[in-house]
């Protein structure tokens, strides 16, 4: 498992109370010494005792020694400061960025040279939609586009397998690479690394209790919007499905719309698969309307629409990459 000496400082450093994403964002560059870490952290109001030294080089060896049991789980781990820490696209606040990632794959598919559309929706679609998705899918991984999803059943399933057939994909997990989930999922997991795509999460322990667990799938959701160029809604229930349709004694998945929202504070461009003759009466487009609704910058999927958001995607990333190459030259 690859790592470097920054990477475990920055894991460490968010150990301490009151010290989490946004502190270490505004805080630290990466690459800072133990005692300059230590020093800043001690400067922080909500530190009830002075740390020294030698506590945050146990509190390494501790963070060490426990990552150090993925052993074949987990390729690497990557931190900010890193050289190959990958950039968020979008404008995110300083609470919402990554700070490190594990993981296991090709992790320069996050490089932002690279095109990436994330794909998401409900754990149970129908038929129709999942060969309307699947068919979106082919379209994208045609370009080169490298598709993200959350791993999770349903739809963000056949999001990966489709991209599989051609293409490249990324997971990422609520959990830790020693323990993927859904663990019906592994085998997925195990291919998609296989045919050269990347599974991520920024987690390295078990989750301590259902509210923990809750937050990471939470944070799982951030990820998929902050590391995308756009996002693509297959289908979702909505916060009011149950009631709307008399629905009860069901547990709808929320992770399609917070993915979506986290996407809407990005500035991240977003589109919904939503055809209203065909999906009018399907209470698993019920999110896709509402967003339609309420939210004039969704872009409505047709074959026109979707031709348009590929060719923005990947007009935008043709500009950077001429850009690297001619300063490339210039410094030759």
């Amino acid at each position: 498992m690859k790592y470097t000496d920054n990477a475990i400082n920055i894991i460490t450093a968010k150990t301490y109370k009151g010290i989490g994403r946004a502190w270490i964002n505004k805080m630290l560059k990466g690459n800072e010494s133990v005692d300059i870490i230590v020093s800043l952290i001690n400067n922080s109001s909500k530190q009830d005792e002075l740390i020294t030294i030698d506590d945050f080089e146990f509190n390494k060896n501790k963070i060490i020694n426990q990552i150090e049991i993925f052993q074949e789980s987990c390729d690497g781990l990557v931190a900010i400061g890193d050289k190959n820490f990958p950039n968020y696209r979008g404008t995110v606040k300083e609470s919402e960025r990554p700070i490190f990632l594990f993981y296991k794959g090709d992790i320069s598919l996050l490089n932002i040279e690279n095109c990436c559309i994330t794909v998401i929706g409900l754990l149970n679609p129908d038929e129709k939609i999942e060969i309307r998705e699947q068919k979106i899918i082919a379209e994208i991984v045609k370009k080169d586009i490298i598709i993200v999803s959350g791993l999770a059943f349903g739809c963000d399933s056949i999001a990966h397998k489709q991209a599989l057939n051609g293409g490249k994909t990324i997971a990422v997990l609520p959990g830790p690479l020693n323990n993927i989930m859904p663990a019906k999922n592994k085998s997925l997991a195990f291919e998609i690394v296989e045919e050269g795509g990347l599974l991520i999460t920024e987690y390295y322990d078990q989750q301590k209790s259902a509210m923990d667990l809750s937050s990471r799938y939470k944070d799982r959701d951030r990820l998929q919007a902050l590391f995308c160029d756009a996002i693509i809604l297959a289908a979702s229930y909505a916060q009011d499905t149950a009631e709307r349709w008399k629905m009860f004694g069901q547990k709808f998945d929320s992770g399609a719309r917070l993915a979506m929202g986290f996407a809407k504070d990005y500035n991240i461009p977003r589109a919904v698969m939503y055809d209203q003759k065909l999906d009018i009466d399907n209470p698993m487009f019920d999110l896709n309307r509402q967003l339609i609704t309420e939210q004039k910058n969704i872009t409505i999927l047709t074959q026109k629409s979707l031709e348009d958001l590929i060719n923005k995607v990947k007009s935008k990333y043709e500009t950077i990459n001429k850009k690297d190459a001619f300063q490339s030259d210039l410094f030759d």
